[in-house]
């Protein structure tokens, strides 16, 4: 058996075409979506993640306002551009891009965003919506990369009513958001969150008709774990130096799990790009909520 590819590349770039649409309309009502990012500090992963998002907005049509302050920012400075953001007429949603620096407290700064702004969907506000919308539309904001998930999942017509789910991962942007989406009517599957401290990890991922990886151990998921037929999503990333010295990013998911899997969003190339399409579906949706 050879897995279907999940593609995010071509998802995320059928998406980004919806959107561009989406915005045309917007624009002849007078309203421009703008997307504002704030960076702090100079890690290489967060620049090139930042700039990214910039050029998807150029893309769709979008207005976009990059703020990079120094590493040793102080939190009066951030919080500061916070307030400008959400001060802000010409931007409908925005990032404060992670990871903070040392000695900045993340959740104070996340909280401190405009929930109807919030583009990353990670306000407890948004995300306490997320856990009451059981069923029904969603206005709020949804964590991107969860959602990019389910969107790749359903563009690709994954079954997940009645999915037995394992997502590796515990975490605020993946795991947990995650589950709360899967288990949503109309998704309705059945979701096992695992962990560190789960006992028999690998039982619990043989059962799974759909695996989520989204630790950040290199090749953690081994094919002899993984169901005949399953769908397998990689979502973690490390990076590996390689013999020749130089860095290779490495997901979480051990390649020949591809022989083994129905399906594989791999990565890099698969949720990733997804994550992207759907920080810019939030700022649109954004715009149109006004």
């Amino acid at each position: 058996m050879t897995a279907i590819r999940l593609d995010g590349l071509a998802t995320a770039k059928a998406i980004k075409a919806e959107l561009a649409e989406r915005v045309i309309h917007l624009k002849q009502k007078g309203v421009t979506p703008g997307l504002g990012t704030l960076l702090v500090g100079d890690d290489p992963g967060s620049h090139s993640y930042v700039a990214s998002k910039h050029r998807d907005s150029a893309e769709i049509g979008m207005h976009s306002i990059r703020v990079d302050l120094p590493a040793n920012a102080s939190a009066a400075d951030v919080r500061a551009a916070i307030k400008d953001f959400n001060d802000a007429k010409d931007v409908t949603g925005y990032i404060v891009q992670l990871p903070l620096p040392f000695g900045l407290n993340t959740n104070e700064m996340l909280e401190l965003v405009d929930p109807a702004k919030d583009a990353d969907g990670l306000h407890p506000v948004n995300l306490g919506k997320l856990v009451l919308g059981v069923s029904g539309d969603l206005t709020s904001p949804v964590p991107c990369t969860p959602a990019g998930i389910v969107e790749l999942l359903k563009r690709h017509n994954v079954p997940t009513v009645g999915a037995e789910v394992a997502v590796i991962g515990r975490g605020i942007t993946v795991g947990r958001p995650l589950s709360l989406l899967m288990t949503r009517k109309g998704i309705d599957s059945t979701v096992t969150i695992l962990h560190s401290e789960s006992r028999d990890l690998e039982h619990a991922v043989k059962r799974a008709d759909i695996v989520v990886a989204a630790i950040g151990v290199a090749h953690f998921v081994r094919p002899e774990w993984i169901k005949p037929g399953a769908a397998v999503l990689d979502v973690g990333i490390t990076r590996v130096a390689g013999a020749d010295g130089k860095a290779t990013l490495v997901g979480d998911v051990h390649p020949d799990v591809a022989s083994v899997a129905g399906y594989l969003s791999p990565n890099p190339g698969g949720v990733g790009p997804m994550t992207r399409a759907m920080l810019a579906y939030n700022v649109v949706r954004a715009a149109e909520l006004i």
